[in-house]
Order: C-alpha cells, then structure tokens, then sequence
C-alpha cells in the first residue's frame, strides 16, 4: 500500500518525465502504481500501456525512457527494470526514510522546515549504575540518537540527553553489599570495569536477601513478611534515609561507587 504523499509525488515525477521525453502529459489518474510482484526487482510497478497513445513507441521503450529519465531527474528513484509493459521502480533509502519521519519532501526532494518548530529533548541512553552497558543499550543508543537526527532535520532544536539512574533503593542495594561483603574490592584491585564490579555487588545483594527470604519462610513467615522485614532489605533502606538526609560517609561511599561506574561507562561509549 502506498502512503498517500509517496504517490502524489510519484505521480508528478512521471508526468514530468513523460513530459521531458514525450513533450506531453498523461491525467494523473492514469497513472497507477501497484507493488511489484515478488519475482521481479523493484519496490512499486508503473503500467505503461495507457502511455502508449503519447509515447508512439513500444511498450518496452516506453517504459525504458521513462525509467532512464526518472533516475536522471527524481531523487526518489534509484533503480528500475523494465518487464514487457511494466516499469519496476526501486526506491530510495532517503525515501523510505522520508516515510517515517514527520519531513515534507518536495518535487525535488528539498527539506522544508517542519511548520511546527520546536524545542524537544530526547532521552537516551540513561543506564542503571547498578547494571554494566550492554547491547540493549546500544540498541538505545541508535533509536535514540536517529530520533534526534530526524527531529533535527524537519527543523527542530534538539537537546540529547542522558540521564544516569544513580540514586534510590536499588543504589543502595549495590552499596550496602559492597559494605558488608566487598573487603574493600575496588576496580583496581579486582581487575574489573568499575560498572563491572558495582554490577557484580548487586547480584550479591539479590543473592543474600533471597537467602534471608528462604530462611524466614523455613521458620513460619509469610513471603510477603519475610521480603519485607528481611535484615539486608531493612539495611538498604535505612542507608536510603541517611543518604537523603544528607550523612557524609554514605554520600562519599555512593560518589565513590558512581565514580566507579562512570569510568566503566565511559569506556565503553
């Protein structure tokens, strides 16, 4: 199915050509294209017969110069073959890519600015600094990153930002097992990326609050009471509190931990 405004301007590339080659113009509703059949190269199939009375020549040579001149004139052809009477037209990527973006293209492919200019930030790739990069968030990155270059194309200012999830209780998870089971492993001393190591002590939080879980339920709690009141759990939030009161030695524990993280990030972006 064609979008609307990929066919309009379609249409007015192949009169124009007809035009340049025949000296003369088809109606519009003469021309019709439809998908090209799966044996065949090509994205859109042109039928060339009702040209036949303006071209005065066969259809193979019809549809051939007017193929030629599509591809010499219209930004929006690459490619086409020609199959008897039917002009297989490949499209470009810039028009697929006009498509989905919020552009208007013009005959001759010039970018207008959007009517509607406005400032718009984007988010990406904003990671968990309990968690090390990976590919889903490269897979960010490049959604996030080509929304903004489209925005930006169709006029917009654009601000990219990147907005690190470093605080709250799952912070405070990585910190509070780091304190307790860590022995004062550090980057440096471990061998490991800093976002690495911190990631690594979130999983040992899991670990030992699941164990605690396990146990209270052994001795007669319910689940839901024994993830509520399980020692480990209990810790990380009162380190929640102190980190929201203001208490230095958790603050400098928290930037000593995001510091950690930061280095890992940055090597890997």
């Amino acid at each position: 199915m064609l979008f609307p405004e990929l066919e309009s301007l379609l249409k007015v590339a192949v009169m124009n050509a007809m035009h340049e080659v025949f000296g003369s113009m088809p109606e519009p509703s003469a021309i019709n294209f439809q998908e090209t059949r799966k044996e065949f190269d090509g994205d859109l199939t042109l039928v060339v017969f009702p040209f036949l009375n303006l071209s005065k020549k066969n259809p193979e040579e019809t549809a051939r110069l007017i193929g030629e001149e599509l591809i010499r004139s219209v930004a929006l052809v690459s490619d086409y073959n020609v199959v008897k009477g039917f002009l297989n037209i490949t499209l470009s990527p810039i028009a697929i890519s006009g498509l989905f973006s919020s552009q208007v293209i013009d005959t001759t492919l010039g970018l207008r600015p959007a009517v509607d200019a406005r400032n718009i930030m984007v988010e990406y790739s904003s990671p968990n600094t309990n968690k090390p990069l990976h590919l889903g968030h490269v897979r960010n990155n490049f959604l996030g990153y080509s929304v903004a270059e489209i925005l930006k194309a169709n006029g917009h200012t654009v601000f990219k930002v990147n907005l690190v999830n470093d605080r709250g209780i799952h912070i405070c998870k990585s910190m509070i097992a780091w304190k307790k089971f860590g022995n004062g492993e550090t980057p440096s001393s471990s061998g490991l990326k800093g976002d690495h190591l911190v990631g690594k002590y979130y999983v040992v939080f899991d670990k030992e609050y699941k164990k605690q879980i396990a146990e209270a339920i052994a001795n007669g709690k319910s689940k839901d009471e024994a993830e509520k009141n399980a020692p480990l759990m209990l810790e990380a939030q009162e380190m929640l509190l102190q980190w929201e009161a203001g208490d230095e030695d958790i603050k400098n524990l928290w930037k000593m931990m995001n510091s950690w993280v930061y280095d890992g990030f940055a090597l890997t972006y």
